[in-house]
């Protein structure tokens, strides 16, 4: 049986509960958002992962256009962006190449224009460590070639983004992008997630789930040795979700509202591990395992509250637009 460490494992429930707030009470215009110090200094994602900003600016501006695109566009579209994960080098690239497709893929020009932007611009954003290194790419100077080399020769030329739009199952789609020479376990999962976001592809969230490696941390805090040595960490996030109302009740915090009766799947379950592990660096400081604090500081934005969902998920009627407009106050958490 599954076991968890109930002093520790009480957080990811306060975690989830009090950041979840933080959204609402910006929705609604109810301020402080927070009460919580840790909250407030430090940057925590949201509790569903399409509402972070660049899943947000994904959703709306890379998969969701009034383009006449194909599903192998989208599928293109959806790698190109998340290889740099960065709105900012998207937008770049679609002023000097023009729109992403499979029938504009030039990779010497993308190449040549991401050479000039990376002399006075980041063109990767760091919330994922970009491996550049494999030795069918070795022989290219940047890791910007390296990546989009492989797209075109392998999820391309070997017909892998076919192969996903063919697919039976979201786990059959990771495991074709695993097969790629630069994307590992977690990349295949979180791009597995994305594709997932368009109507390309329409599979639960729920039917698969591998945990990456924030998220492996704040697992080994939160449960029991005799847990981690017998269960997968994708049994855990499992029973987590399977007894999520139960632990709720227990410590307390069972006032959660949902992302407009949505409630969080196995993705969404993952990443709070992950930010359960960043809280905890803080909370419990003696549950040390690997990082010793929290890297990202909040930085205040001034973009408004502005939230698009898939249109399959059929939750976007339920937003109230007049909630969604600027205020003096401004974005402070979300």
């Amino acid at each position: 049986m599954i076991k968890p460490n109930e002093d520790v494992f009480k957080y990811y429930f306060y975690f989830i509960q009090e950041r979840m707030n933080i959204f609402w009470n910006k929705y609604t215009e109810h301020y402080p958002l927070t009460e919580d110090p840790v909250l407030k200094e430090y940057k925590f994602t949201n509790v569903y992962r399409a509402m972070d900003r660049v899943s947000q600016y994904l959703i709306k501006n890379v998969i969701y256009t009034d383009d006449n695109l194909s599903n192998k566009d989208i599928l293109l579209r959806i790698i190109i962006f998340k290889i740099f994960n960065k709105p900012e080098t998207w937008e770049y690239l679609e002023r000097e190449v023009g729109k992403i497709s499979t029938e504009n893929f030039d990779i010497n020009h993308i190449n040549s224009a991401l050479s000039v932007r990376k002399k006075n611009s980041a063109i990767f954003n760091n919330a994922y460590m970009m491996t550049g290194t494999h030795s069918l790419y070795n022989h290219l100077d940047f890791k910007h070639e390296k990546w989009l080399q492989m797209v075109r020769d392998e999820l391309i030329g070997q017909s892998v983004l076919d192969k996903i739009i063919d697919s039976k199952t979201l786990s059959e789609v990771f495991d074709l992008l695993r097969e790629c020479s630069l994307i590992g376990d977690f990349l295949a999962y979180q791009y597995a997630i994305d594709m997932n976001y368009s109507n390309v592809i329409n599979f639960s969230e729920d039917s698969f789930v591998k945990a990456g490696i924030g998220a492996i941390r704040g697992i080994k805090k939160c449960f029991k040795n005799e847990s981690l040595q017998k269960y997968s960490n994708e049994d855990i996030i499992k029973f987590t979700q399977d007894n999520f109302g139960k632990y709720q009740l227990i410590f307390g915090f069972n006032e959660f509202k949902p992302l407009f009766g949505r409630e969080p799947s196995l993705i969404d379950l993952q990443n709070c591990f992950c930010e359960t592990d960043k809280l905890l660096r803080v909370k419990m400081p003696e549950l040390q395992v690997d990082n010793k604090r929290i890297k990202q500081f909040y930085k205040e934005t001034p973009l408004p509250l502005d939230i698009f969902f898939p249109p399959k998920w059929n939750i976007n009627h339920k937003i109230e637009k007049s909630h969604l407009e600027p205020t003096r106050r401004e974005l402070t958490l979300f």
